[in-house]
């Protein structure tokens, strides 16, 4: 170190040639950084999607999910995974450990499903899902219009929109909820199988060979090759009317004779609103480390592009329906405001207490010193600029001066001293001299305070992908200013104090702070014993409000933008999902400071999700600008208009629909945890549905009676009617008919078969074959199904068929292998400690049926294991800070007094927790972590200096060398209390608004600590030193 300190002396303008390289790589690194909300805290998972149109739940389970999770079982690496099997779908959540590598995880699981395709049903081919990032949906669109039909809309969404979209860098795929896609409908009318003894296969089997399309192969001569180009397939109405079927007694029977050919769309699985007109959802999806903001603006200017073809065929678009980078915009641009306010509140501190320009100057530099070297770190290792790692060097700005002003308060100091000497040292000696004074303490300080924040860097889950980032900003911010004080300050001292008019008495403040502060510890000492028992009182009853303290995850986000989920009963169609939809898209308009509400009902084509018609999620945006508590009050609103308010009539809620609201980023750190949009997820294992459902409706209800439960679902719910049709194997024996067939005609009836494609140009249209809508209508149709048996003959689906309604299952779970129903809710304003400890108490008196058993999870689970995590870390990290104490003070009484401090910034932290709500999140744990930290430091400080005084200086240990030494240590102390606090003023007084949410109560939590700290620091700490600490000259070795 004095190595070091000696060579910026001598070599000053190396060193700020050094400085001014890492302000200017700094400075393109901010501008090179992607910007996004959060970290990226996406698990390392793989999504296998699988389309098995007409298969049941049940067949989807037996033949697609089942396989798929036992081809992938044997992967090396895999944590657990999950499956959701619906009715024509299944999705398969593989996660993986976080060490392993996603990109060798897909090709892994890539191989694994190759060659499982060969022993899959025909056509069900199994596809991983595009890689996106946590926050997954970067920007939400919406097309709508007064003379264009929903095909039209799709159209256009499909040709025009996406196709721009997908062309942007860093888009992994684009959702579409809502339009209708354009097919050709060959509506078979049974009675005319009946008629003319046709069967539904003949009939495919026309449409095929008048639409198929092949190759003519070539005529080859001696000298010539010439391709033959044929073109005969059937494209239009027309055309495709008039295909034979069959002859019969010399007249051939024709599409038309048996069918009506006409223009139709596909059956939809989705629909969507676009502020109460129907039209198309659009959800685009982000790469995995993406630049949501920069992506964002990209994608706008892509739609600014095709703004006039729109226009153009009065397709109005609204780009903005969802738009996380707002938030963004919000939280980095209201940081950035902080970070300044506070610098200019460490810059007048430092004037006032030094009362000198220069001084100030110098103790400033490290501000951005410390800072653009933090990113500069950050960004070579690929960690972006986010809410938390902005959070990071905002928590730190008041301490990354801490190490310099020391050092130049400690330079200034010795300065003027060495000014009244008879005979002056050498200027570069005295620098020398007065900054390896400090030198010890500064180091073990800063190395103290990184080891408090090292405990972040081990939290597992999402609580270390958020948090993880804050420690590394801020640890990097700290070390780079304990470099900047053995470096750049001593440099510049020596260059811009040095040779300046110094003057030899203290500034003002300090001087009237001196006078005053001696008179206090006077007074102190007289009265040390009833002075160090109140103190000791006022612990204790700080410590009291401790149980008064509630426990969440995450505050809620302030995000400008709500995510509303609507549930109806299983079975509900898209028309009513939409018609109720729009009776409360009308609601919620009257609601001054909404600017949009999008509703979208059901699932994308190819996507990962498995929500049925019944299914809505609303995307509700707020005006731009709005603050926390504005956002919050829109919030009850809502819910008083979805469920009733006390002042409004019964009925102004909606009866037999549920609904669910949340944040988006809150949604999908949920779902990160557990899979689902909810803090509490009970997972309920066993092997027979019926008892699993059992047990899952008592657990409901068990739920229910728990105070501030909410939103209670059940993911899997039974009782979703269903056909059941079994066929009789020996009656189809008997009159030679193939199982296969059967089935095939039942799926075309009722499914809208895919025959074939023709196309115009590049756009294909498909051709499907089904019933006329008067024979599928009715359940008891289905029981006169034509089927043609082995001699010719149309006989009823029913003489070779039980055919019954039944209850069946509209989605079928698996977790790890095994069958799962799964219960979730939400927790209100509640402590998430008592909540679980009821829960486990509650679900504990439960007698299940055999074999079943539960696991909870969710986001009450990941806040209890993370502060477990916190708690343990920070007692193991407490321990080896307790033993560099122990080696820098040499003296087991004197550590023991420093750790009495400890208490009492808890206490300032405990109460500023109270007055601001009583709410204990991790983020606030984070807080207390620093506060330990800095107030670690300031005692450090003082007792070093005495340690200095006794050694260098020949001092006795007594009154006047406690008094001495305090008065001495009283402007830094002083100081860096000051600059740490009045640096997180500003986010700690909107910690109510956007994008302060985590980082506000962590800085209340600080500046709370730091006050009651520094009052026993500054003036009680002296006094029990003198009385109960030992400071002796340590021998030289």
């Amino acid at each position: 170190m004095g190595s070091i300190i000696r060579f910026s002396i001598r070599h000053p303008g190396v060193i700020i040639g050094l400085a001014f390289i890492i302000i200017a790589y700094g400075i393109h690194q901010i501008k090179q950084s992607p910007l996004n909300v959060f970290p990226e805290f996406s698990p390392t998972q793989v999504i296998i999607q699988t389309e098995a149109p007409g298969f049941s739940s049940n067949l989807v389970e037996t033949l697609v999910s089942k396989p798929i999770e036992q081809a992938i079982s044997g992967t090396i690496g895999i944590k657990q995974t999950r499956s959701q099997s619906i009715p024509g779908l299944s999705v398969v959540t593989v996660i993986f450990d976080e060490s392993t590598d996603i990109h060798k995880n897909r090709q892994a699981v890539s191989e694994s499903l190759s060659k499982l395709i060969r022993s899959m049903p025909n056509g069900v081919i199994p596809t991983i899902a595009p890689l996106t990032s946590s926050a997954s949906s970067v920007l939400g669109i919406g097309i709508y219009s007064n003379d264009k039909n929903l095909t039209e809309l799709r159209t256009a969404a499909e040709t025009l929109i996406i196709p721009q979209l997908m062309s942007v860098s860093g888009v992994a795929d684009v959702n579409r909820f809502g339009g209708k896609v354009k097919q050709i409908h060959i509506e078979i009318i049974p009675e005319k199988l009946y008629q003319y003894n046709i069967s539904i296969g003949e009939i495919l089997k026309a449409v095929e060979n008048s639409t198929l399309v092949v190759g003519g192969g070539f005529i080859e001569n001696a000298n010539q090759r010439l391709i033959i180009n044929t073109e005969g397939q059937s494209k239009t109405l027309g055309e495709i009317e008039i295909a034979p079927i069959k002859t019969i007694e010399n007249s051939v029977i024709k599409i038309r004779d048996v069918a009506v050919v006409e223009e139709s769309f596909e059956p939809s699985i989705s629909a969507a609103s676009i502020n109460g007109n129907p039209g198309v959802y659009l959800s685009v999806q982000g790469q995995l480390n993406a630049d949501t903001y920069k992506l964002t603006q990209e994608l706008e200017n892509a739609l600014t592009l095709i703004e006039p073809l729109l226009k153009d065929q009065n397709i109005e678009i609204i780009p903005d329906l969802f738009k996380p980078s707002n938030f963004i915009d919000a939280s980095i641009k209201g940081l950035r405001i902080d970070i300044i306010i506070g610098a200019f509140f460490v810059i007048s501190i430092l004037y006032l207490f030094l009362f000198n320009l220069k001084t100030a100057f110098i103790s400033a530099v490290a501000i951005p010193l410390s800072l653009l070297s933090a990113i500069s770190v950050m960004s070579y290792f690929d960690f972006g600029l986010n809410v938390m790692v902005i959070s990071g060097l905002a928590i730190a700005l008041g301490e990354v001066v801490d190490d310099a002003i020391i050092d130049v308060e400690n330079i200034f100091r010795r300065m003027r001293q060495n000014k009244e000497k008879k005979q002056p040292l050498p200027l570069y000696q005295v620098v020398f001299k007065s900054s390896m004074e400090v030198r010890k303490s500064v180091v073990f300080a800063t190395v103290i305070i990184v080891l408090v924040f090292v405990p972040l860097l081990s939290l597992s889950g999402v609580a270390g992908k958020l948090f993880g980032p804050l420690a590394i900003a801020y640890i990097s911010s700290i070390t780079a200013s304990l470099f900047v004080a053995l470096t750049i300050t001593p440099a510049l001292c020596y260059l811009m104090i040095g040779y300046s008019d110094i003057k030899t008495e203290d500034s003002p403040v300090v001087k009237f702070l001196k006078g005053k502060y001696e008179t206090i510890l006077l007074l102190i000492e007289k009265q040390s014993k009833l002075i160090i028992l109140s103190s000791l009182l006022v612990i204790a009853i700080g410590l009291s409000f401790l149980p008064f303290l509630k426990t969440q995850f995450i505050p809620p986000l302030h995000e400008g933008h709500f995510i509303m989920h609507m549930t109806s009963f299983p079975g509900t169609s898209e028309k009513e999902s939409i018609r109720v939809g729009n009776l409360v898209t009308k609601k919620l308009e009257s609601i001054q400071g909404i600017k949009s509400i999008a509703q979208w009902v059901g699932r994308s084509p190819l996507g990962a999700d498995t929500f049925g018609t019944h299914y809505s999620e609303f995307e509700i945006e707020l005006d731009e600008g709005l603050g926390g508590p504005e956002q919050d009050y829109i919030l009850e609103q809502i819910k008083s208009l979805l469920h009733g308010g006390e002042d409004q009539e019964l009925d102004a809620g909606f009866v037999g629909v549920n609904f669910a609201i949340n944040t988006f980023l809150t949604e999908r750190i949920e779902e990160t945890i557990s899979g689902y949009n909810a803090s509490v997820v009970i997972n309920l294992f066993g092997d027979n549905l019926d008892l699993i459902d059992r047990d899952a409706a008592l657990i409901s209800s068990t739920l229910n009676s728990i105070e501030g439960i909410r939103d209670i679902t059940l993911q899997s719910p039974p009782g979703s009617p269903e056909v059941f049709i079994k066929l009789r194997s020996e009656k189809m024996s008997s009159l030679g008919i193939n199982k296969a067939d059967v089935l095939k005609f039942i799926r075309a009836a009722y499914d809208n078969y895919p025959v074939t494609k023709i196309y115009n140009g590049i756009i294909p249209t498909t051709i499907a074959v089904t019933l006329n809508k008067e024979s599928r209508d009715d359940i008891l149709d289905i029981r006169e199904l034509p089927i043609m048996n082995a001699q010719n003959q149309i006989i009823k689906l029913s003489e070779i068929a039980d055919i019954t309604q039944k209850n069946g299952r509209s989605k079928i779970l698996h977790q790890n292998g095994k069958r799962v129903q799964t219960v979730t809710a939400n927790i209100g304003d509640v402590d998430i400690d008592i909540f679980t400890e009821s829960l486990h108490k509650k679900l504990k008196e439960l007698t299940l049926n055999a074999g079943n058993y539960y696991e909870i999870t969710g986001s009450a689970q990941e806040n209890m294991q993370a502060r477990s995590e916190l708690i343990t870390q920070s007692l193991l990290a407490g321990g080896v800070v307790l033993l560099l104490l122990y080696i820098a003070f040499g003296s087991f009484a004197n550590l023991c007094l420093t750790v009495l401090n400890l208490p009492f910034a808890l206490i300032g932290g405990v109460l500023a927790a109270s007055f601001t709500g009583g709410w204990i999140s991790i983020g606030s744990l984070v807080g207390f972590v620093t506060l330990f930290g800095i107030t670690l430091r300031n005692t450090i400080m003082l007792i070093s200096h005495y340690q200095f005084l006794i050694n260098e200086e020949n001092c006795t240990w007594n009154l006047e060398t406690s008094i001495r030494g305090a008065k001495e240590r009283l402007p830094s102390i002083l100081m860096t209390a000051l600059v740490a606090g009045l640096a997180l003023t500003p986010i700690a007084f909107g910690s109510d608004q956007p994008g302060k949410e985590i980082e506000g109560p962590m800085a209340m939590i600080i500046i709370g600590g730091l006050f009651t700290s520094t009052i026993l620091n500054l003036l009680i700490l002296p006094t029990i030193l003198l009385n109960y600490g030992s400071f002796k000259k340590l021998i030289q070795r």
